[in-house]
């Protein structure tokens, strides 16, 4: 059993659901610490939902010239994992981790448990080489990933700024590959503006329409005409940005009462060539034409961001042709990351982990030849960033 293999396990047993980190970032830390890691606890947010953050750093040995040019290489993540589910539809228990056909199972293992391990190992791998490094390294993990988010690496990063500490280079450890790790990267991620829209009628009697106004009347024309909208055409890394309703509430549960009001969320998945205000100002335009007794509660969950090639994609896309033969494929698809906060402090960001076809569900696994693949191809990122200069 490999040195990744066993402390993936390790964390997997940790049930460590949002907001409860369960002692993995102590692990964690654990490992960093006798490597000249400096380990920094940050714990926040409310009574009920306290969020373990940890920061560690290892500042690169170069002096002199040398130092002014040395990068700092982030690896970020999280340690929370969504719940469990039914525990009687699982085939062992999630946090007990199971091996069965060359794959291993327990909630975590693919999102994103792994990757932490070979983020740990590969650095411990590269400082026995290399102890005096120039490169420093760095460390972003929070247990407020799968929650809101409103404790974890947000803060991380504020903190980080206020202190100037600058980030060259970040990888995600997000599970990005499809069949094989290493055959796909995410090199960013679209923005996320959810809505609330409210359109006020006036209830009454279903026999007596003309003694109400009905919202629900009001409101069709606008969402055919929203749902047909061309928002933009994207660009080369991004697909056009998705305008998309989730849930609509109108009506008393009455069948002779028009309602007096409906209402609609919706979100927008933005690319680059559309903002939060222009996305805001088109729909409104719509909404007055057709039902101009509206509001709507606005929440931008976060703005897209892309590293286009450079240094570290192409350390990145190296490193995985060595390590796995594979030609990485380059994508912005997907839900929202905590890469969305650090790309406000770091200017080059990709996310990196293995295949994510069982995240989030029942018996959710990785295959074990996928395990020591990704460490290699982490620890090969590093040595190939050794002497990147600051971004």
């Amino acid at each position: 059993m490999t040195t990744t293999l066993r402390l993936a396990e390790q964390l997997i047993s940790c049930a460590s659901v949002t907001p409860d980190d369960a002692s993995c970032q102590s692990i964690i830390a654990a490992r960093l610490a006798p490597l000249g890691f400096v380990c920094e606890t940050m714990v926040r947010g409310p009574e009920d939902f306290r969020v373990t953050n940890l920061w560690a750093k290892r500042a690169g040995s170069a002096t002199g010239d040398q130092a002014q040019g040395a990068a700092l290489l982030v690896f970020a993540g999280h340690t929370d994992v969504v719940p469990a589910g039914p525990l009687e539809q699982w085939h062992s228990h999630p946090f007990a981790p199971s091996h069965r056909d060359g794959k291993l199972y327990g909630r975590g293992a693919s999102d994103m448990k792994t990757s932490l391990a070979a983020f740990v190992v590969a650095v411990e791998e590269f400082l026995a080489e290399r102890p005096s490094t120039p490169l420093s390294i760095g460390f972003l993990l929070t247990s407020d990933e799968e929650g809101p988010a409103n404790d974890g690496t947000v803060v991380v990063c504020q903190a980080l700024q206020e202190r100037g500490e600058q980030i060259d280079y970040c990888i995600v450890g997000e599970p990005t590959s499809v069949e094989r790790t290493g055959d796909m990267i995410k090199n960013g991620r679209r923005g996320s503006l959810s809505g609330r829209l409210t359109v006020n009628g006036i209830q009454g009697h279903i026999a007596y329409p003309q003694l109400a106004k009905n919202p629900i009347h009001l409101i069709a024309p606008a969402l055919a005409e929203l749902v047909a909208m061309h928002w933009d055409e994207g660009n080369e890394f991004f697909p056009a940005t998705s305008w998309q309703v989730s849930n609509v509430h109108a009506g008393t549960g009455a069948g002779n009462v028009i309602p007096g009001s409906i209402v609609i969320d919706f979100n927008f998945r933005f690319s680059t060539r559309s903002s939060p205000e222009s996305l805001q100002e088109r729909l409104c335009a719509v909404l007055d034409r057709h039902a101009p007794d509206y509001q709507v509660d606005w929440v931008l969950g976060g703005l897209p961001f892309l590293t286009p090639p450079g240094t570290l994609v192409n350390a990145v896309r190296d490193a995985i042709l060595a390590e796995t033969g594979l030609s990485t494929v380059l994508s912005t698809t997907g839900g929202t990351s905590d890469g969305r906060f650090i790309a406000k402090i770091c200017p080059q960001v990709i996310e990196l982990g293995p295949p994510n076809a069982t995240i989030h569900q029942i018996n959710e696994h990785v295959c074990v030849a996928d395990i020591e693949p990704l460490k290699n191809i982490y620890r090969r990122t590093l040595e190939l960033l050794e002497h990147a200069p600051h971004a």
